[in-house]
């Protein structure tokens, strides 16, 4: 296989694994539709960011965009990163073989 061919499937492999991975691990480190589960790595984040400052979590905090993203689901825009960021990784990869 030449390597404009392994490149493109690197790139396309990145892509897709991007696209599956990023919702999954919101819901992995506990940002889910139903909110911050209980016990999990996001319960932890919201706790230290809400002691941070003063008891509530910041608007625009790491801590309330995952949240947002974990209820929401990702928008187009950051949809089309996580997709592009996934591609470029397959793409450098491909050239580790």
């Amino acid at each position: 296989m030449g390597h404009v061919s392994a490149a493109a499937i690197g790139a396309g492999v990145g892509a897709v694994a991007a696209l599956f991975a990023a919702p999954a691990a919101l819901g992995f480190a506990g940002f889910t539709s139903a909110g911050v589960a209980a016990g999990s790595v996001a319960a932890k984040m919201m706790s230290a960011a809400a002691v941070a400052n003063g008891g509530g979590v910041a608007a625009g905090s790491t801590v309330a965009v995952l949240q947002s993203a974990g209820a929401a689901g990702l928008s187009g825009a950051v949809t089309a990163a996580v997709t592009g960021a996934g591609a470029a990784a397959g793409y450098l990869a491909s050239f580790f073989r």
